[in-house]
């Protein structure tokens, strides 16, 4: 499989440029840059291994045939149970949201009320303010 790319990390006049301009812009975009330049004909295998290695990792089903995933465990009493929990759960969680929806309710109520007080009190003072500037 070949792979084109218009910026080949080598030192070319132009990853030489766009690394300054990293440098000038952002100082992280610099390094990275640099990063590419140094390690980038790297890049390729160092993620094949590393998804060798993930794919490769001990116990990656073991969430799923512990029931981690929401399958059955085989025993009928434990799953009821762990049903009935989650369902509690969720009850709960919903019921939070619908709490936190009434205090973001709440205190948007609160702002508008602050502004509109704020508001009041400006044209009340706007006109009993201090003389404008002398000579004016």
């Amino acid at each position: 499989m070949t792979s084109t790319c218009a910026i080949k990390p080598a030192w070319t006049p132009v990853t030489i440029g766009l690394m300054v301009l990293g440098f000038v812009v952002f100082w992280p975009l610099g390094l990275a840059m640099l990063a590419y330049i140094l390690w980038g004909d790297r890049f390729h295998a160092m993620a094949r291994d590393a998804r060798g290695q993930w794919d490769a990792r001990p116990f990656r089903n073991a969430m799923h045939s512990m029931g981690g995933g929401y399958g059955h465990t085989g025993n009928v009493a434990f799953d009821e149970y762990r049903e009935r929990e989650l369902k509690r759960l969720e009850e709960e969680r919903a019921r939070l949201e619908a709490m936190r929806a009434e205090f973001d309710d709440f205190l948007r109520e609160l702002r508008r009320a602050k502004d509109q007080d704020e508001f009041d009190r400006f044209m009340a003072n706007r006109g009993r303010g201090p003389a404008t500037a002398s000579g004016q």
